[in-house]
């Protein structure tokens, strides 16, 4: 994919984006523009990253790591960058995300069927180890904090 392919991409998740983070917890798009921009802007930075340098790392690594440095205290900005990305609703953020994943299947519907049944099994089992693992983890520090 062209870097000017994934920018019209990253843009488009942007304003939808923008849409939902005012249609859920309805915040402004003005107050959670420069949020977005931001997300935007080191997403891009971490797709260009791993196209440039020449290990094979998934760009989404780059990501992750360009967003956690930006973000430590004490780095210039780190506490501007997380006031105004913390104005970016997660679910208004994971919404374009899902629906590009649903496209993704769509067109992919052969190589789902040649799967089988076994993906289903895997699905739910991965499904039932995360909730059950998220609960257990809930359970324990609940119990250290002595809110149960």
């Amino acid at each position: 994919m062209k870097l000017r392919d994934s920018l019209i991409i990253l843009l488009i998740t942007a304003a939808i984006t923008v849409v939902g983070n005012f249609v859920g917890p309805k915040i402004s798009p003005i107050e959670a523009l420069p949020g977005i921009l931001i997300l935007v802007g080191v997403s891009f930075i971490g797709i260009v990253l791993a196209k440039v340098i020449p290990l094979k790392i998934p760009s989404v690594a780059y990501i992750v790591t360009l967003a956690t440095i930006i973000t430590i205290p004490g780095f210039p900005l780190a506490e501007q960058i997380t006031e105004l990305t913390s104005k970016v609703n997660f679910l208004a953020l994971t919404t374009p995300i899902l629906g590009y994943a649903g496209i993704y299947i769509g067109k992919n519907l052969d190589g789902l069927k040649k799967t089988g049944w076994k993906i289903v099994v895997v699905a739910l089992c991965v499904m039932l180890g995360t909730y059950v693992g998220s609960a257990l983890i809930a359970q324990i520090v609940l119990r250290i904090i002595k809110m149960i």
